[in-house]
């Protein structure tokens, strides 16, 4: 069974100031924290060097790069990269998804100072989203780009802004002018590359991640190595089993996001550990590949968002030799993205207790891009979801709460950006007069009598708005109600109201459920008009409305919108959510409809 050394206790320390803020630290000190990235690589290269550090799929098994082999990978990579003079002013513009000459191309650059921008695929493979790519060429300029498959990303590479790139592919296909990843590999002795790699220090520029665009154009966030090798830090004191024996992921999260790029792949290299990658992700058609890698390959850890585990849960369900695998060496279940449905959360409980005898760690964290990102974490056991914990070891929070004791969250600490690449307008704005980085995120105590109980998640401040009558209507908490009350119609939700008279929906379906449940739908104009399935929602409506009081939380209108949400027009960020203020705009002859009584496709209570 599970000892109380396996995990980090909360110890929390307040200080409450006279203008009401209050700050937030843990009493535990921050542990040893290394240079750069390649200290971990260095270490497990001596320590462990037949250990797989990371693999992908090839054929019917899996090519794996151990730590040796991977040490002696990058600095060749490396040398070739000096030898083209490239350094801390020529970024790397990495265009294609997680692979392993992605990573070691990645681990290369760090190893030397070079900054790489690794940018969502969609930007690349969908002809709609290449103003994205553009936007992030010119932005970074960079000196050279990689793509895994030339031929794959042929479209993208002949955007004009990349014609003085020279564009690195492991496959080049038919491409003359492209050259490929294995001439990195063959490395340049001409060039004094343990002199580059000591010039790498905390201050050194490993990333510029951009962030989702959600509000406004993506910025290029600054990764420096402090920020990522003191978030490893806060992770291993958080976690202490960790540094017991080396972890083990098979995971799809992408790398060009701070999540799956910097928390799990420098989880794997700061402890040893070994990365298989997954080529599925939790969306039909590619679920069906995450299982059969599942099925030859298992993590003591997993990471994964709500939608993923509702869908492995219920795989684990139908298979006994996939759940009596995936249990054996599980020593965690991270949820990330949203609160996870507590049925599915008890689900895994009542499993790991019939396979092992105990449940491993469930648990979240909180944090940004901008802090490296986790930054808040709940590294006591609990039986619930939706608590993100306590700051980290060598964080401190900032709270200005208002009058209900919701709390704006600041953030100052070792693992938060320095700012935003090229942007110093935009760098000034992100901090406030004391050097907190003003995140525009609301928490509220889960005890505020206990501190060590930690803190929930309570939505952007950005996102919420006023109605007519002066009343604040709390978006993000709301979204995540209606889409449980609507569940499995509704896909994605967009709340409504802002300076009108009530709170109203605009329903993202979902396609494939209405088809299921037979509905007849009819077009009109960007909106669907069923009778049965527009008598379905109003009554899931009138029967939430019976069950909540006051005008910020009852919803009183709703409409089904035909047409998805589209990346080419902006609606959809690089992670997969909805744009709320892109969709309002491209949709506000909808938005107009919604709160039309006499239009047939608006449902209302």
């Amino acid at each position: 069974m599970r000892r109380t050394s396996d995990f980090l206790a909360h110890s929390i320390a307040r200080e409450d100031r006279a203008d009401g803020t209050i700050l937030l630290r843990s009493k535990h000190p921050l542990g040893p924290v290394v240079k750069s990235s390649s200290d971990w690589l260095h270490k497990w290269a001596v320590k462990s060097p037949n250990q797989t550090f990371v693999a992908e799929r090839s054929g019917a098994g899996w090519r794996k790069e151990n730590y040796a082999a991977t040490l002696q990978k990058v600095r060749a990579v490396a040398s070739s990269l000096l030898a083209r003079g490239m350094g801390p002013e020529t970024p790397i513009l990495i265009m294609s998804g997680n692979g392993i000459d992605h990573g070691i191309l990645s681990l290369a650059a760090q190893y030397v100072g070079v900054p790489t921008a690794p940018v969502a695929e969609q930007y690349s493979l969908i002809r709609g989203a290449h103003d994205r790519l553009r936007h992030a060429i010119e932005l970074v300029g960079p000196k050279m780009a990689y793509v895994s498959d030339a031929e794959q990303y042929g479209e993208a590479l002949s955007i004009e802004v990349l014609n003085s790139v020279e564009v690195i592919a492991s496959r080049t296909g038919s491409y003359s002018a492209v050259t490929s990843f294995e001439d990195l590999l063959f490395g340049d002795n001409g060039v004094d590359l343990d002199d580059a790699h000591s010039k790498v220090g905390p201050d050194s520029i490993a990333k510029i991640l951009m962030t989702s665009g959600s509000t406004s154009a993506p910025k290029g966030v600054i990764t420096t190595q402090r920020m990522m090798c003191a978030n490893q830090t806060m992770l291993a004191d958080a976690l202490p089993f960790l540094r017991e024996r080396p972890p083990r992921i098979v995971d799809w999260l992408p790398w060009n996001h701070v999540f799956g790029g910097s928390h799990n792949f420098n989880m794997m290299l700061a402890n040893g550990g070994s990365l298989f990658i997954d080529d599925g992700k939790p969306v039909k058609g590619l679920f069906e590949r995450t299982l059969e890698n599942l099925a030859m390959e298992t993590g003591t850890l997993s990471f994964n968002v709500p939608v993923g585990y509702a869908m492995l849960l219920g795989a684990l369900q139908s298979d006994i030799d996939l759940r009596q695998r995936f249990f054996r060496d599980l020593d965690l279940i991270f949820y990330a993205g949203a609160s996870l449905p507590q049925d599915i959360w008890s689900g895994f409980e009542q499993m790991a207790m019939e396979m092992k005898g105990e449940i491993p760690l469930m648990t979240t964290s909180w944090g940004l891009t901008e802090t490296a990102p986790a930054t808040m974490m709940q590294s006591e056991p609990i039986n619930r979801s939706g608590v993100v914990g306590v700051p980290m070891n060598g964080v401190t929070l900032k709270l200005i709460p208002d009058e209900e004791m919701r709390c704006e969250v600041r953030v100052k600490g070792p693992n938060v950006t320095p700012g935003y690449f090229k942007d110093p307008k935009k760098t000034d704005q992100a901090f406030d007069d004391e050097g907190f980085l003003i995140t525009g995120d609301a928490m509220l105590f889960v005890d505020p009598r206990d501190l060590d109980k930690g803190m929930m998640f309570d939505g952007r401040i950005s996102e919420d708005f006023k109605l007519l009558t002066g009343t604040w209507v709390r978006a993000a908490q709301l979204r995540m109600d209606m889409l449980t009350w609507l569940a499995p119609i509704a896909n994605d939700i967009v709340v409504t109201g802002a300076d009108r008279n009530q709170i109203g929906l605009l329903i993202f379906p979902d396609q494939e459920e209405l088809t299921l449940q037979g509905y007849e739908l009819i077009d009109d104009n960007g909106a669907y008009r069923c009778d049965l399935l527009q008598g379905e929602i109003r009554r899931r409506l009138a029967e939430r409305a019976s069950k909540v009081s006051g005008s910020s939380t009852r919803v009183a209108r709703a409409i089904i919108l035909s047409k998805p949400a589209s990346m080419s027009d902006g609606e959809i960020t690089a992670k997969g959510n909805l744009n709320f203020r892109k969709v309002l705009t491209e949709r506000q002859r909808l938005l107009e409809r919604l709160y039309d009584d006499a239009d047939p496709a608006t449902i209302n209570i």
